[in-house]
């Protein structure tokens, strides 16, 4: 009877990771976490008062404008690394390809940071951005997922790159909160 338990207990537990990578699972949790935080990055930027996107905690450091360009212009090069050409209108002067392509990217997104600073434009292109990686994870299969790209001199899949922008957005969102609660703006999901 122990035994029996046993194999059983084996034979389940090395079935069940199966169970976790079931691809619509993923992209449901995925695209409800996406929708989350799109929502409180894109309100947090609302409510920031258009003369305060000039404002920098610091020299050296990004601007409130220019966090929300890189978060959109961040979107942007990383579905471009998973096959989604980046916008024409925006990266058009960009010719490079290959491994160069990503780095030649970022230097467009730093010209875009500098370049993008009304509240309007900035609010405009990060919905944009947003609605990208929504878009390009939904016409995405498990194929599409599972994909390998180069990340940076690295293999990754498509997936993990999906989850990179979750976490770059979500990593830029907690800056921008900072630089609302010190100009006094309380991000509009916490009243």
């Amino acid at each position: 009877m122990l035994r029996k338990l046993t194999i059983g207990l084996g034979l389940m537990t090395m079935t069940w990771p199966l169970g976790a990578q079931d691809p619509a699972a993923y992209k449901s949790e995925y695209l409800a976490e996406l929708q989350y935080t799109s929502n409180n990055v894109i309100a947090l930027a609302k409510a920031m008062p258009a003369e305060k996107y000039g404002w920098r905690p610091g020299p050296g450091v990004r601007s409130v404008s220019e966090v929300y360009v890189h978060i959109a212009a961040g979107n942007f090069i990383l579905l471009d690394i998973i096959g989604q050409k980046a916008p024409e209108d925006l990266y058009g002067a960009v010719k490079a390809s290959g491994r160069e392509r990503p780095m030649a990217l970022a230097k467009r997104n730093a010209e875009l940071e500098k370049t993008v600073a009304e509240k309007q434009r900035v609010v405009a292109l990060l919905e944009r951005s947003l609605a990208a990686v929504r878009e390009a994870d939904e016409k995405a299969g498990a194929a599409d997922l599972d994909k390998t790209v180069n990340f940076f001199g690295r293999d990754k899949t498509a997936r993990a790159v999906f989850l990179r922008i979750l976490v770059h957005v979500n990593e830029h969102m907690g800056q921008s909160v900072a630089y609302a609660r010190v100009n006094g703006i309380v991000p509009p999901w916490s009243n």
